[in-house]
């Protein structure tokens, strides 16, 4: 088993989503058996953590997960543990969920073709 740290994007959308587009980074501490299960470990992560709710002007505010563009292997730590979250306010959304997607899907694949290496 090993530490990774992997970053997990969010989507903020208040209201009707009128606004700059607004997106938290937050790293995570994943424990898995190699880069595939902490990958989709993240992954099940940001799902299970995506929220909607009414903010204290009674407004919707919706966290939409995006995806797991980043991931590093570390050493013994905490399994779960939130290391880093920022908000970022985007000029284009859709570049910047494209951009994400991306570069999911290339750790996604490197994720594949390691684990295979190894078995």
């Amino acid at each position: 088993m090993n530490w990774y740290l992997t970053k997990i994007i969010y989507q903020i959308i208040s209201d009707k989503g009128l606004h700059t587009p607004q997106f938290d980074e937050q790293l995570r501490l994943i424990y898995a058996e190699d880069e595939l299960h902490a990958f989709n470990k993240a992954r099940s992560i940001g799902e299970k953590e995506e929220d909607l709710f009414l903010n204290n002007n009674n407004k919707p505010v919706q966290w939409k997960f995006i995806d797991v563009p980043e991931m590093h292997k570390l050493n013994n730590l905490v399994d779960g543990v939130e290391m880093y979250s920022r908000v970022n306010e985007e000029d284009d959304a859709e570049i910047f969920i494209r951009t994400i997607k991306l570069k999911a899907k290339y750790l996604f694949e490197n994720c594949t073709v390691n684990t295979i290496k190894l078995n």
